[in-house]
């Protein structure tokens, strides 16, 4: 069911929708949220600069209620306004641990969900939708949209390499076959997979495209999505063009439009003194050297094995690396013995449960960042100029950490897959040496970062390319 935020006013004539603060309401836009992980705030941080600057659209964000609850606990925006659909979990439901359980209850039912959700939006404002805007995994709503002969502007949370990997998931497949009819494993880097690409790694394709179960429903949604999106108005993405001129290239002869609009996190920049600092961590920071701390953080969800969080421990205090280590706190038992004793005594060390990312990456101190390679951290540490150790676990994270240490040259993949007290000694000496090697690393992020900020500013092309994406929504260019 559809669970109302507003009360459903009466349907009045389309011209005359006036606003809670006295002006007109000109264009109504849908906006569908996938409600897991990153992805709902990612797309309300969209949706709060189209809103900015289209202040005569409306956007009602369509979204579970416990995600809904999440994003508008704090948030008060005149033309933006929140509706719940159901997240398929049925009353008393017993999770049984399947995975991306949750995901397929979702699918199960979201379109359902959505298309009715609509309908009542429609009532509740008094205006028709005039555009859908959505998570680009909403890959039904392309049939909405032409059912409504509308535009239809999906948006991508990530960046052109997994996308591409999506886009082209056909093709690689059916090369895919042949190579591993011919005994091709994961481990075999390939020429001229994908257009865009010189080379990648099989095994570093997101999972679902090549190798997994192909028939979950959660792979299926995504193949879904990589035959649909040419059908898109727009197809908009978290990053900047000058990261990937090939693939930018390549994606934009295929779409009507592509378009790079971030990086997000540069554009929604809070002010420090606004950033919530429970544990104190940049007070800390301002104690240490420059360019001389370790920052490990693997995300919200992904999980070190037990055997891994031993070596990197016993690695960091071996080496006498200082390091400030974002850590839940059900895993801090799972530290070698004595080791938070040791390293906070001696000052080596600060583990703390939780960390201001962006806040961490951009303070003096930092000379490395420890990480998932999740599209959100990459793009951050790169905003930062700040080198990165991957150790991926899933999704596009793997073809992320392929870029990174492959294509762009600014950090290296932890040696094997996972860290041994080797391996972890191997990258953190490979990053923070002072030989040629880590010399022209650190440049080419330092290029690479100039590229971001220049990208978001007045006259960058991530800015130019918002502008444009501004005129489908408001009907200018339609």
């Amino acid at each position: 069911m559809i669970n109302i935020q507003f009360p459903i006013t009466s349907k009045v004539s389309e011209m005359d929708i006036t606003t809670t603060n006295g002006g007109v309401w000109k264009r109504h836009v849908a906006v569908f949220a996938f409600p897991f992980a990153s992805h709902p705030p990612l797309l309300l941080s969209l949706v709060q600069r189209l809103a900015s600057a289209a202040p005569t659209v409306v956007f009602s964000f369509f979204n579970t209620r416990k995600s809904n609850r999440a994003l508008f606990s704090e948030l008060s925006c005149d033309n933006i306004r929140p509706y719940d659909v159901s997240d398929g979990i049925p009353e008393d439901y017993a999770f049984v641990g399947k995975p991306q359980e949750d995901i397929n209850l979702f699918l199960a039912v979201a379109e359902e969900e959505f298309r009715r959700g609509v309908k009542v939006a429609e009532e509740d404002i008094g205006l028709r939708i005039n555009c859908l805007v959505v998570d680009a995994f909403i890959w039904f709503s392309s049939q909405m949209a032409e059912d409504l002969n509308i535009p239809w502007v999906s948006f991508w949370t990530a960046g052109a390499c997994s996308l591409s990997a999506h886009f082209y998931t056909d093709l690689i497949r059916e090369k895919g076959a042949q190579l591993k009819g011919n005994s091709v494993g994961p481990d075999k880097e390939v020429v001229d997979l994908i257009p865009g690409f010189s080379t990648i790694r099989l095994g570093d394709l997101p999972g679902g495209v090549l190798f997994g179960n192909l028939e979950s429903p959660f792979s299926t949604m995504l193949h879904n999505m990589g035959r649909t999106l040419d059908k898109a108005t727009v197809v908009a993405i978290n990053s900047f063009q000058e990261l990937d001129t090939d693939l930018t290239k390549n994606l934009s002869s295929k779409f009507n439009n592509f378009l790079n609009i971030g990086p997000f996190h540069l554009i929604s920049k809070q002010k420090p003194t606004s950033i919530f600092d429970e544990f104190s961590c940049s007070s800390w920071l301002d104690s240490q050297k420059p360019r001389s701390v370790a920052y490990i953080s693997f995300g919200t969800i992904c999980r070190l094995l037990p055997d891994e969080i031993v070596a990197l421990a016993e690695t960091l205090e071996e080496t006498k690396i200082p390091f400030l280590w974002s850590l839940k706190n059900d895993i801090m038992k799972l530290l070698p013995d004595g080791f938070l004793e040791r390293t906070t005594a001696n000052g080596l060390g600060k583990v703390v449960s939780w960390a201001p990312q962006i806040q961490v990456l951009e303070h003096f101190a930092i000379s490395v960042f420890v990480t998932h390679g999740g599209w959100n951290s990459v793009l951050e540490s790169i905003g930062a100029g700040v080198p990165m150790i991957c150790r991926p676990f899933l999704g596009d994270q793997q073809m992320n950490t392929w870029m990174v240490e492959r294509v762009w040259g600014i950090g290296v993949r932890i040696e094997g897959g996972k860290f041994t007290k080797e391996g972890t000694r191997s990258a953190l000496e490979h990053i923070l040496s002072l030989n040629d090697s880590s010399k022209k690393l650190k440049e080419r992020i330092e290029t690479l970062k100039e590229l971001a900020h220049e990208a978001v500013g007045p006259n960058g092309s991530s800015n130019q390319n918002f502008m444009t994406l501004v005129d489908v929504v408001t009907n200018a260019t339609l």
